[in-house]
């Protein structure tokens, strides 16, 4: 079997590889593209749903956006737990010490449910609020508030979906996380016709029936990721024992996810602000802008699975102590990583109807989808350069570098400055969108200078 073909069947079908010794475009290879298929899954979800929402009408639509935009603070806290965990596994693994990654990684799945715990008890009972407070219609919060109730009380579910899938790529095995977020998508596009319009046996649950399409397709992939994890399939696997709670241990990984939740929390918190704005303005303003920034977070995706890429590379060359090819493997991604968003640009320059008018809409919210993602799209070379240099702190364990970039770029910057675009220069949405490209390309300049210093190499685990 040629090179090409093992190499296909690797990332296919996965296999444990030692990231701190095989060639480095290899590793890139293996590692990056499983990541981007895996992140193109995340975000189809919601594209399916709001695919088949959107024929529902600009209300369902707007619910759809708004709840994923409060989702977010549910996705930092799992990316955030994520991050912290990839650090800290990844470091072991490149130390040969499976049964302390093992450890590490069953303290981080404890540390997640303790965390989604909360945020289930609020969203159960008070979803009207929740809505009430980001300024919804009350005739749409009545419409929607199930559907709300749903995705925020199930969150348990996609903080551990988070979590298990960075156990499996921080060990170097990507593929397995892969596999299961196909699966999961698989069953999310078969239930959400089902279950919206009534088809054959399935109840008409319209809106509602995106949830429950969403969380059993969700959960059913995290009760595979569990079995994979106990099992063994891997470096790592886990035992009952492991959950108890050894509070040395646990402090380390809410340490380092505490720097990983806080930038996730300081980034996705700004786009609840943002869409607050746009609230302002009218609901199929709100439609446009939720089709055009799910479609440019699509094509998003596969730069931030390329950025990923980077997190376990670095973390397990610095646990081999070759800090040298962890920065070279940041380099190479970069390059790639930038090559692939200037694709994207153009695309999104060129030919943005084609992609929105796969959504039912009003003529309004088409134009303003347009409009957000040409605009949004011209910052598109630092966003693939902010995304592997982030992602290069993190995996060398220091979550709090980017922490405070972001609370500069997204707080200090992009959350003010929209405002003022919109309601100070009358700019209105387009405030908003120009907000976000500028905000985001000062952010990648500050952080390629931070990372230029080379502190990152030497953060101790």
């Amino acid at each position: 079997m040629s090179k090409f073909f093992r190499v296909i069947r690797d990332i296919i079908i996965g296999s444990e590889q030692d990231y701190t010794s095989i060639p480095l475009k290899k590793a890139i290879l293996l590692l990056a593209i499983p990541m981007v298929f895996e992140m193109m899954c995340e975000s189809i979800f919601a594209l399916v749903d709001i695919y088949f929402v959107s024929h529902l009408g600009d209300d369902a639509t707007s619910i759809v956006g708004i709840t994923e935009s409060l989702m977010t603070v549910i996705y930092s806290l799992g990316m955030g737990v994520a991050l912290g965990t990839t650090g800290l596994v990844s470091r072991r693994i490149g130390e040969n010490n499976p049964v302390k990654a093992s450890e590490a990684a069953s303290q981080a799945i404890l540390l997640g449910i303790m965390l989604s715990a909360v945020i289930s008890i609020l969203g159960i009972i008070y979803p009207e609020r929740v809505l009430g407070m980001m300024n919804v219609e009350p005739d749409v919060i009545e419409k929607g508030k199930t559907y709300t109730r749903i995705l925020l009380g199930s969150n348990i579910i996609i903080m551990l979906l988070f979590i298990n899938n960075a156990i499996f790529r921080s060990a170097g095995n990507p593929a397995l996380s892969m596999w299961v977020l196909i699966f999961a998508n698989i069953v999310n596009i078969i239930l959400d016709p089902c279950l919206i319009r009534g088809l054959g046996p399935f109840p008409k649950l319209g809106v509602t029936g995106a949830a429950v399409a969403t969380t059993t397709g969700r959960g059913l992939a995290v009760i595979i990721q569990f079995y994979l994890l106990f099992k063994g399939k891997g470096k790592i696997k886990i035992y009952l024992s492991y959950f108890k709670i050894r509070l040395k241990l646990m402090w380390k990984v809410l340490y380092l996810s505490g720097g990983g939740i806080l930038q996730n929390l300081i980034a996705t918190s700004s786009w609840i602000f943002l869409y607050r704005i746009l609230a302002e303005y009218d609901k199929e303003v709100v439609a446009g802008y939720t089709i055009g920034i799910r479609l440019f977070i699509f094509f998003l995706l596969p730069a931030w699975g390329l950025s990923n890429s980077v997190s376990t590379l670095v973390g397990q060359n610095l646990g081999a102590n070759n800090p040298d090819r962890a920065q070279k493997a940041v380099w190479a991604t970069a390059i790639v990583n930038v090559a692939y968003m200037i694709i994207v640009m153009i695309l999104f320059l060129v030919v943005p109807d084609f992609f929105i008018q796969f959504f039912g809409t009003s003529e309004q919210s088409f134009n303003v989808a347009i409009r957000c993602m040409r605009i949004i799209c011209l910052g598109n070379i630092f966003y693939g350069l902010q995304m592997v240099i982030g992602q290069a702190f993190n995996g060398a364990g220091d979550t709090y570098t980017p922490t405070i970039l972001n609370i500069i770029g997204f707080w200090l910057l992009e959350v003010p400055l929209a405002a003022y675009l919109s309601f100070v220069l009358g700019w209105k949405e387009n405030g908003v969108f120009f907000s976000i490209c500028i905000a985001e390309t000062l952010l990648a300049l500050m952080s390629l200078y931070v990372f230029s210093k080379g502190k990152w190499k030497f953060k101790k685990l």
